[in-house]
């Protein structure tokens, strides 16, 4: 799994903390919502971060304006700033990565993320945990602190234990919202998760969200789970629930950019460009991945350079060679490392120059064999490698045929 801190602007131009976990070919990509007052820290938020990963689904969560390393005021936002967010992030995916085909809420970040849903046509699918059918339902945690809110303009509320300030704009700002009217327009389907003993958002709450959806829609119990999903195995249980549950909707070639480019061949590959002059994503068949440049020449170094996959090919195949030849021979391989690179060298006779200056490409590869294998064995398999399928095609003449299509 590879972790990467990013950070985008809200609405107001505000900073937004988030980490991005990928598996090296993600073939989706997911945006978690964390409950309110919460952050993108939250047990069942990495729980289900991994299990997505795990799946090949990359997963961006974010903390919300004011809260954890994200710049604001929190009390200045409220419900609909989180749903501003929300679209914040999503267009940061689409833009520097891929369109999050899945949003995953927990509380009153599931409600969140069903109003970010009906914004984004890109989205397919959209899983809830212990979400409330209103926002307005989080009133209830403020108890007393609710009429001095409406009376003052604003309160001090604990809540987790912890003091935060709320004004009378967020009261106003989610009793606006009227969920359950349009979940009947939603066109994604919906996994709900809730346990029957929260006692934060009841699970009646469930059966109305559910009750307003339109099919497809799922629901599972989360048994004895509180509603922060503080336990880990009950937060690891979700995390399975809803990768599983996501394959349904993912197909393993996802679109680029929220558009579906082409479908890719098996033994074909697609490389459309991304942001910026350099980057492209790379697909194939079954897999994706990046290619760029580095820092110093203007790329952002999210993936190797062209020439670092041309080595990387070759490499490749020649490990992949000499480990088959010492299995046929029966040779014990305790280590086989290859390193290789790539220079031009001036030569003083060259019948293929480039732009009238005598250059020639230069591969060096050295192998690194560790094992009990005498000198013949050694020298052999440097013969081998040179017959590896690669090897070959970059020997032979090679006739590309570019045209507009």
């Amino acid at each position: 799994m590879q972790k990467q801190k990013i950070t985008f602007p809200n609405h107001n131009g505000e900073s937004l903390s988030g980490l991005l976990e990928s598996p090296a070919s993600p073939v989706g990509y997911a945006l978690f919502a964390h409950c309110f007052t919460c952050g993108k820290s939250l047990t069942s938020a990495s729980q289900i971060s991994r299990a997505l990963v795990d799946k090949g689904i990359a997963v961006l969560r974010f903390d919300f304006t004011g809260l954890g390393n994200s710049e604001g005021d929190f009390a200045n936002s409220n419900f609909s700033s989180n749903v501003d967010d929300l679209l914040a992030a999503a267009n940061y995916l689409s833009q520097h990565f891929q369109a999050p085909a899945l949003l995953i809420g927990h509380s009153l970040g599931g409600t969140a993320v069903l109003v970010a849903a009906s914004k984004l046509e890109y989205v397919r699918c959209v899983a809830t945990l212990g979400a409330p059918a209103e926002p307005e339902h989080v009133l209830k945690q403020f108890g007393a602190n609710t009429e001095e809110i409406r009376e003052q303009g604003v309160a001090d509320v604990k809540l987790g234990g912890r003091d935060f300030t709320i004004k009378k704009q967020f009261l106003d700002d989610v009793e606006t919202f009227r969920l359950q009217q349009s979940s009947r327009q939603h066109n994604k389907a919906l996994l709900i998760l809730h346990s029957p003993l929260d006692t934060v958002v009841s699970v009646n709450q469930a059966e109305l969200l559910y009750s307003a959806s339109r099919h497809p829609k799922s629901f599972i119990s989360l048994d004895s789970a509180d509603h922060l999903l503080t336990n880990k195995e009950d937060a690891r249980y979700a995390a399975g629930c809803i990768a599983a549950w996501a394959e349904r909707y993912l197909p393993s070639s996802e679109t680029i950019g929220g558009k579906n480019d082409a479908n890719v061949a098996k033994g074909e590959v697609l490389v459309a460009m991304s942001e910026g002059d350099f980057l492209c994503r790379i697909q194939s068949a079954t897999h994706q991945w990046w290619s760029d440049e580095p820092l110093s020449v203007g790329g952002s170094d999210k993936g190797p350079t062209p020439y670092e996959q041309l080595l990387a090919a070759l490499g490749a195949c020649t490990s992949m060679t000499l480990r088959l030849y010492a299995r046929r021979k029966k040779w014990h391989l305790d280590r086989l490392a290859i390193r290789l690179r790539h220079s031009r060298e001036h030569l003083e006779d060259c019948e293929n120059c480039i732009a009238g200056n005598n250059l020639a490409d230069l591969i060096q590869c050295d192998i690194e064999v560790e094992g009990n294998l005498s000198s013949e064995d050694t020298a052999r398999l440097l013969e081998i490698a040179q017959l590896c399928p690669v090897h070959k095609t970059l020997h032979n003449h090679i006739d590309i045929r570019t045209r507009l299509v």
